[in-house]
């Protein structure tokens, strides 16, 4: 290793350790901010010595704890399967709703409320990974469709089409039925809060496998971004890779919108922040993904809460509001980050 492969390699543990400080800080934040400022004394003590008839620990016991642990999981998970979908398609614009995955988890909740008259996140929650999976199979079926496998113009063109398929039948559930609107427009939005633990702990296996997997294969994605002719030349059975990175992405979007709603634009943004301090090695990319998904993430939560006290705004609404201009300015640039 040369002295300034060594020196850059420093230079990101740096960045990183720096990166993962900032979390520590947004979490305890998350922990005290909101309608009702809690104190940092209370934060700890409701974590370590905790007084079931003090109203402040109690409230970030049973609010706040399960909405910052989501608030982790869900940034973590929609930030890796981005920076993955980016890599397998090539696509610098791809994120996790390129599979579908958001129209089918937000189809999927409707009907369950419309024919199955559920009411809580966790009895419905199955239901929107059922419908992301689903999803995500039918798109990558259509896309693998003929000659040459699931090209990634192709995987985007059947996402485009199932994705507004979809999304018109859930409209036509809305509209049918007043008791579905008023149930599912919260978790719609995309929000934080409103889920208990369990939901957490419920999906914490499949985040687990889909976050472990995804970093393993670091290496594989590097090739995987070079064009299909290099890639094969390297020995990559790149249809067999391209279909495990699916999974991986299925298993971390699907339990991501399941838990906290279809939140939008941090697939998106989020790699393509990072290779800023990065550069295109995809195993610095996964590994910062991890730390600053769930920052920018609880970052736009604690700022949806701030803005509109004593009410709050739903995070799903501040990342597309922070999102879109960032969208706007990626497609317009001439040169989009390497990949």
């Amino acid at each position: 290793m040369t002295t300034g492969s060594t020196r850059l390699a420093g230079a990101r543990w740096v960045f990183l350790l720096l990166l993962t400080v900032l979390l520590l800080a947004a979490v305890l934040l998350s922990l005290g901010v909101g309608s009702i400022a809690i104190s940092g004394a209370d934060v700890v003590d409701a974590l370590f010595r905790y007084n079931p008839e003090s109203y402040e620990q109690t409230v970030v016991r049973t609010l706040r704890v399960p909405r910052t642990a989501i608030g982790l999981g869900v940034g973590a998970a929609l930030a890796v399967a981005g920076a993955a979908m980016q890599a397998a398609t090539r696509n610098p614009l791809a994120d996790p709703s390129i599979l579908g995955i958001n129209s089918g988890a937000a189809f999927g909740v409707a009907a369950a409320v419309y024919y199955g008259q559920l009411s809580r996140p966790l009895h419905y929650v199955w239901f929107a990974f059922a419908g992301g999976l689903a999803a995500a199979v039918l798109v990558y079926g259509i896309g693998s469709a003929g000659r040459g496998g699931p090209a990634p113009v192709r995987l985007a063109l059947a996402g485009v089409i199932v994705s507004t398929l979809l999304s018109s039948w859930l409209t036509a559930l809305l509209l049918l039925n007043q008791r579905t609107l008023d149930e599912v427009r919260f978790w719609l939005a995309g929000s934080l809060g409103g889920r208990d633990l369990n939901i957490f702990l419920s999906l914490l296996p499949f985040l687990a496998v889909g976050l472990v997997g995804t970093l393993l294969l670091g290496h594989q994605l590097n090739v995987l971004s070079m064009d299909e002719d290099t890639a094969r030349a390297l020995g990559m059975r790149t249809d067999l890779m391209r279909g495990l990175v699916a999974v991986l992405v299925v298993l971390l979007a699907g339990a991501a919108v399941a838990a906290a709603g279809p939140i939008g634009f941090v697939g998106l943004a989020v790699p393509h922040l990072v290779r800023v301090l990065t550069g295109p090695d995809y195993r610095w990319i996964l590994a910062f993904c991890v730390v600053v998904g769930p920052l920018l993430l609880l970052g736009a939560d604690i700022l949806g809460r701030v803005v509109a006290r004593p009410s709050e705004v739903q995070v799903g609404v501040v990342t597309a509001l922070v999102g879109a201009p960032f969208l706007i300015g990626l497609a317009r640039r001439h040169r989009v980050a390497d990949l």
